[in-house]
């Protein structure tokens, strides 16, 4: 139990000081997860609202397929996307597996199904609530998409979050294409897997912490953009 206590105590002493060591991971850790979430968006945010919006045949089998994506499990995406990178894969030759690159492709496809099927349901709901009023404007469907994108933005937002949410604290797919190289592919999730096997606790709970701080307040800024848009 005095080990548990002083094992605790050090891990706080390394949150406060912010270690070089906790510095790197942490901020490779949100470099890659960032990088991954903005990707995502991009692609996410336009084709959630064309799959809300527009009317063409497989269009329920696409939904379907995105939303059943979305609980695809994540070693899975890690082997697709190892496999796809190795050096005998069709993309081996640029030379990215077990790179901070190869880390950022694989949550970006973990995250990519959640914002767009998340995308695709607020763009849904915006236009059984506007979409009577926006047709009698004679705006079509496709021109609605900026405006109910502009519109629903507090929506949208914690669809941004919850892929952010969901990417930083992804494990398995980063450490079968990063490898969890010191200094290179180490990030928190791989870390703290890795120092609670070495022994060492101080770090894995340091990174541990601030791990749980940065979920806390992801889900504070979704669920204040929620309410703020349920009483705009």
């Amino acid at each position: 139990m005095e080990a548990t206590r002083e094992a605790i105590a050090q891990a706080w002493r390394l949150v406060a000081s912010f270690d070089p060591e906790l510095r790197e991971i942490v901020g490779l850790s949100l470099g890659v997860s960032c990088a991954a979430v903005l990707a995502a968006v991009l692609v996410g945010l336009p084709f959630g609202a064309w799959l809300a919006l527009r009317r063409f045949p497989g269009r329920r089998a696409l939904i379907v397929l995105v939303e059943s994506m979305m609980g695809l499990p994540p070693v899975v995406v890690g082997l697709v996307v190892y496999l796809a990178l190795a050096r005998d894969g069709p993309f081996g030759g640029l030379g990215w597996l077990f790179s901070p690159a190869a880390m950022v492709i694989a949550q970006f496809l973990v995250v990519l199904p959640i914002v767009t099927a998340l995308t695709r349901q607020a763009m849904t709901d915006l236009w059984e609530e506007y979409g009577e009023q926006l047709r009698s404007l004679g705006v079509s469907r496709n021109r609605a998409i900026p405006t109910l994108l502009r519109d629903g933005r507090p929506r949208l937002v914690t669809a941004v979050l919850a892929g952010f949410g969901r990417a930083i604290g992804e494990v398995g797919a980063v450490l079968i294409v990063g490898g969890n190289i010191s200094h290179v592919t180490r990030v928190m999730t791989t870390s703290i897997a890795l120092e609670t096997q070495k022994g060492d606790l101080e770090l894995a709970l340091a990174l541990g912490i601030v791990l749980i701080a940065i979920a806390i307040g992801v889900n504070l800024i979704a669920n204040l953009m929620r309410l703020r848009g349920a009483s705009a």
